[in-house]
């Protein structure tokens, strides 16, 4: 399966829009959104793309209506610390690393920088550009895009 990864969005609906489109010509599986979402608009224009949404806040996530609109309708939502499984791939989401789980695969933002470390990756900020990631569940491929 392929997934989206993208973070930092804040608030650039723009962004959000072109990058859900480009997720339904490639027909992703999923999206994972990394923190700092900003407003309740940002949200919901990732959950109008229909695509299952996995997600945690960011520091940046100050309005509580943004909990309460992921909480009802994301397929999968925590605040801090979010772990599943995709394909036998046992994923974590945090916005900012501060540990190291025992996952697969770490994605991360906080710092807007594009980067793989090991298991960790951060698909750099939605907010100035078109910086985020795909990542094949099936292949273990990664490509950063960068427009």
């Amino acid at each position: 399966m392929k997934i989206i990864v993208i973070a930092d969005s804040h608030g650039n609906i723009a962004n959000l829009k072109h990058v859900m489109e480009f997720g339904k010509k490639i027909k992703v599986g999923a999206i994972i959104h990394c923190g700092d979402w900003d407003n309740v608009k940002a949200v919901e224009t990732v959950l109008l793309s229909g695509i299952p949404l996995y997600t945690v806040l960011g520091n940046a996530d100050i309005d509580p209506k943004i909990a309460k609109k992921l909480e009802v309708k994301s397929k999968k939502f925590t605040q801090n610390y979010l772990e599943f499984e995709l394909d036998n791939k046992r994923i974590g989401v945090v916005h900012n690393v501060d540990f190291l789980p025992k996952v697969d695969i770490l994605f991360c933002g906080h710092s807007h920088k594009q980067y793989k470390k090991d298991n960790i990756v951060n698909p750099g900020a939605l907010e100035y550009g078109i910086n985020f990631a795909i990542f094949d569940t099936k292949t273990d491929e990664l490509e950063f895009i960068h427009e």
